[in-house]
């Protein structure tokens, strides 16, 4: 896909990655898949262009931002880096697992990244993001690139879809090999929290950092991205565990069985037709989006 007045999308390549560095160098914003899913990028200790994600997405500024580095040695500039989350680094950078750690004072990073916190939020991500990250030789704040509490986007039509002309360039590397958000794991001296769950699971975590994990409870002090009551929504209602489908609903299936009146939905997607959780996991916020605009009146999942 080419480049258009109209879209701003490019494809991944030298000139997009050239072009994005002058624009992130600049203050601008830039969206860009990572393993994950397409993130919305600025310079982090740019306090100008961090303003302008929270304005494109209209995202509340108490709510942090993921930090992206291009390895551990950045991170290290940035955040003190236990023993625990030192072995988590080893285990599971790059990739889809976030860290928050204890941020490091006069460390350059804008407050409005860190929402006030004592804390920031890292990934070293897989593919572009890192090595966008690593040209510019500063991280790249980038919460998912899309309207505040809709369905992360996981194609740069999406992200074109959901924020049009308030992302400056949007690079096209085609659909996120996850598909789901980063686990986040808050690292204290003598304990580990999960904030929010992903692919990477609680038993990877408990064998490589040699700790039991505790999970954060429903509802408590935001410490992280992604822990608003209504993140990932999309616009239709969800009715979930449904045992049948209703007039009107699409259904968002999962398996090879289908539930009772499957056959009048009004649209269906199939997260994975073998069951597997890893492809589901990949597929879930595409379908999401692609049975939110089927004209169904809500959504019932399997």
């Amino acid at each position: 896909m080419s480049a258009t007045v109209t879209d701003n999308i490019m494809p991944a390549n030298e000139s997009a990655l050239q072009r994005a560095q002058k624009l992130l160098t600049a203050g601008r914003l830039v969206a860009l898949p990572t393993e994950t899913v397409y993130g919305l990028a600025a310079d982090a200790c740019n306090g100008e262009a961090v303003a302008r994600i929270f304005s494109a997405k209209g995202r509340p500024q108490f709510n942090p931002l993921i930090c992206h580095v291009s390895d551990a040695d950045m991170a290290a500039q940035y955040a003190h880096v236990n023993a625990p989350a030192q072995r988590l680094i080893d285990a599971f950078w790059p990739g889809p697992l976030t860290l928050v750690l204890p941020l490091k004072k006069n460390a350059g990073i804008h407050p409005l990244v860190v929402a006030g916190l004592d804390t920031i939020a890292l990934r070293q991500p897989r593919g572009l993001m890192t090595e966008l990250v690593d040209r510019m030789g500063t991280p790249l704040a980038a919460p998912s690139a899309n309207a505040s509490g809709k369905i992360s986007p996981t194609t740069a039509r999406a992200v074109q879809e959901s924020l049009g002309d308030k992302v400056d360039l949007i690079i096209d590397n085609g659909l996120c090999a996850v598909g789901l958000e980063s686990t986040i794991v808050k690292v204290e001296q003598e304990q580990l929290t999960l904030l929010r769950p992903g692919s990477v699971t609680i038993a990877e975590l408990e064998k490589v950092s040699q700790m039991n994990l505790l999970v954060a409870e429903a509802g408590s002090a935001i410490q992280a991205p992604g822990m608003l009551h209504s993140h990932y929504a999309p616009s239709s209602a969800m009715r979930l565990g449904a045992k049948s489908v209703e007039p009107g609903e699409a259904l968002l299936a999962f398996g090879p069985n289908r539930i009772a009146g499957s056959d009048q939905a009004v649209a269906v997607a199939n997260l994975s037709s073998t069951g597997n959780l890893i492809e589901a996991a990949a597929n879930l916020f595409s379908m999401m989006n692609q049975l939110d605009k089927s004209g169904a009146t809500q959504i019932a999942v399997e």
